[in-house]
């Protein structure tokens, strides 16, 4: 009787390992080259900004990196203070705040996030003349000191 068991229990022991093994494989590490994508798109430049935005249209093709692209635009204030536009600079600044803590990083580059942030509020700022820019510097500076003292 014992041998009439014993292959197909030899079988199970082996089995049973192999797919407790694939099951356990570890995820697919990201491209080595995060860091650099990362960086590049939280740069203060318009051209950073660019990138950015169009990376966000194209997540799909930026699955690999493992980015966090969740956002609630600018928390608490006003995505649109004022009618002013500044909805997509707090999801980029979303952005960089969460994949930086992810990456664990975020005390060595929250100070140009913040900067990138400010710059990206005051390009909104450039399509307004007269008062209703000067309305608008004034919003992004205050949006601006808000996460300097408080991000």
């Amino acid at each position: 009787m014992r041998s009439r068991f014993a292959t197909p229990l030899a079988a199970v022991a082996l089995a049973v390992p192999l797919a407790l093994g694939a099951a356990a494989a570890p995820a697919q590490a990201a491209p080595a080259d995060k860091p650099k994508v990362l960086s590049g798109w939280t740069q203060t430049g318009a051209s950073s900004y660019t990138a950015w935005v169009a990376a966000r249209n194209n997540q799909a093709s930026y699955s690999a990196y493992g980015f966090d692209w969740s956002t609630d635009y600018c928390t608490t204030s006003p995505d649109n203070p004022f009618g002013f536009p500044f909805q997509m600079s707090c999801a980029r600044h979303d952005f960089g705040y969460r994949n930086y803590k992810a990456a664990g990083s975020f005390d060595a580059n929250k100070a140009r996030l913040d900067d990138a942030f400010y710059a990206d509020l005051k390009r909104v700022c450039t399509a307004y003349s007269g008062i209703k820019r000067a309305s608008c510097d004034g919003s992004a500076w205050t949006y601006y000191q808000a996460v300097d003292k408080l991000g």
